[in-house]
């Protein structure tokens, strides 16, 4: 298989592709409070306990990824990522809106996490963004279910 060109190729070799990688990784942690913010409206305004459990353990989840990126971080720079600063949060139209945004954002997050897995060496940084990637399809798969049966594809 062929690449198309050499900046393509980088996102798969080592030690080109690191630098993208620590960007990747600030980018994600970047927007640690506004999520927390974000799963505290779904939790609030969800129907049932049934979402709310299961929206509260995606929550869960997220922050302990929060966590590793932080400490892959740190291992492979040395440095403590800076404090995150407060966004300001602009709530979805509705339930609904706020699950359909969450499901595109946990494709998004694993098309992004892919690129920071390929920089990875150390085999416990691998398995870290395995079970973040592997979390991240999860989730995706169980925002689908609340999505359909919440009957919100209209």
């Amino acid at each position: 298989m062929e690449l198309e060109s050499k900046n393509e190729e980088n996102i798969f070799v080592y030690p080109y592709n690191l630098d993208n990688a620590l960007s990747l990784i600030q980018q994600a942690v970047s927007g640690e409070n506004e999520d927390r913010i974000f799963y505290t409206y779904l939790i609030e305004n969800a129907p049932n306990d049934e979402d709310k459990e299961i929206i509260t353990g995606i929550r869960n989840n997220e922050m302990d990824h929060f966590r590793m990126f932080r400490q892959i971080y740190y291992d492979i720079t040395g440095n403590m990522l800076p404090k995150v600063r407060a966004e300001e949060f602009v709530p979805p139209k509705s339930y609904c809106d706020g699950l359909r945004d969450a499901l595109l954002g946990e494709q998004n997050a694993v098309r992004k996490y892919r690129q920071i897995l390929y920089a990875m060496q150390p085999r416990v940084h691998i398995n870290m963004l395995t079970e973040i990637i592997t979390d991240e399809i999860r989730h995706g798969i169980l925002y689908n279910y609340l999505y359909s049966k919440n009957n919100c594809n209209s």
